[in-house]
């Protein structure tokens, strides 16, 4: 089968040919009809991740249908349709069997410590697996745990989302930004996005947001105009280039959720505003199994549609990325297997 495998930082990724795995004890093969790109793999083949295994297959986004079982697999069966967690899991630390695997200190992660999604069959731990509900689309499947999945998780994070609340998102044009709209309208809030490229505005108006704003320096005083009273939470995706404003538009109370950082930097922070208007900032990494759950039963229902710029064949990847940094897509680029 044809895989991307990254064998040195910074360089374009090769496209190799490797045997289809087998599963080990506790592990699961999965046939794969897409995963998606995120912009996590393009850092990770930059070298932003220290614990980076080289070499590497990248990817994390992994959803299919089960090949092989290995022994020892309880709750799994062949054929069985599943999507997975971006990361492996312990399943024995605190944070494991407290239901916050996310955050499990020895979990291994797809495409960085272990080999990931960029080949069309996957192997797995079953404790990574949850089973896809009937009608679930294939795209949304795939993009459960790390975009969907992860938008639930980072909400949450933020205190929870209801009806009328005034929700803030950035980078709103990308493969997280443009499922995280939906979502947060799914909850009933009042939605605006930011976005740097004017081309998506009309985009984003049909995905359910209420306004939409250019990304430019001091985007926050055009919140306000809009939000007197500031946004009761700002989804932070893109980082240092957005996080001044997005932390300014916030409402007296209000709280950041920081889940993505394009552009690894440390942005500044008016701490003076951080006491005065009582607000908090929270870091949010990926998701757990229950919000991977909450997120197929959210596209079960059809609360969320797939946002897909273009699918590309795994020989296309090194140009998929070089686009993806130029952000030439709306929403998310898949890799067609």
């Amino acid at each position: 089968m044809k895989t991307s495998v990254i064998r040195e930082i910074g360089k374009e990724m090769n496209i190799e040919e490797r045997e289809i795995p087998h599963a080990g004890i506790g592990e699961v093969v999965i046939e794969q009809k897409f995963t998606g790109i995120c912009y996590r793999d393009i850092l990770t083949r930059d070298g932003f991740f220290p614990r980076l295994t080289l070499p590497i297959v990248p990817g994390h986004e992994v959803s299919g249908i089960i090949s092989e079982v290995g022994e020892g697999v309880e709750y799994f069966r062949k054929g069985d349709r599943v999507s997975s967690l971006i990361y492996v899991p312990c399943g024995h630390c605190e944070n494991c069997i407290s239901g916050r695997e996310n955050l499990c200190q020895y979990k291994k992660t797809l495409g960085e410590n272990i080999d990931g999604a960029y080949s069309r069959y996957v192997k797995i731990n079953q404790r990574s697996l949850v089973k896809v509900p009937a009608g679930v689309p294939e795209e949304l499947s795939t993009i459960a745990a790390c975009v969907t999945g992860m938008v639930i998780h980072a909400l949450d994070t933020a205190g929870g989302i209801s009806e009328g609340r005034r929700v803030l998102i950035t980078g709103a044009g990308g493969g997280v930004g443009s499922h995280a709209i939906q979502i947060a309208r799914a909850y009933g809030a009042e939605v605006m996005a930011v976005t740097s490229s004017p081309w998506k505005k009309e985009s984003l108006y049909d995905l359910g947001a209420d306004h939409v704003i250019d990304a430019g320096e001091g985007f926050s005083k055009k919140v306000k105009e809009i939000w007197p009273e500031g946004a009761h939470i700002s989804l932070e995706n893109t980082g240092d280039a957005t996080f001044s404003d997005s932390f300014r538009a916030l409402s007296f109370g209000g709280r950041m959720v920081v889940v993505g950082n394009l552009k690894p930097a440390a942005p500044q922070l008016p701490i003076g505003i951080l006491i005065l208007k009582g607000n908090s900032i929270f870091g949010s990494i990926s998701s757990t199994r229950y919000d991977l759950e909450r997120a197929l039963n959210m596209s079960m229902k059809g609360k969320i549609r797939a946002v897909v710029s273009k699918e590309v064949p795994i020989e296309e990847v090194n140009h998929a990325f070089e686009e993806i940094k130029e952000r030439k897509n709306l929403g998310r680029v898949f890799i067609k297997f």
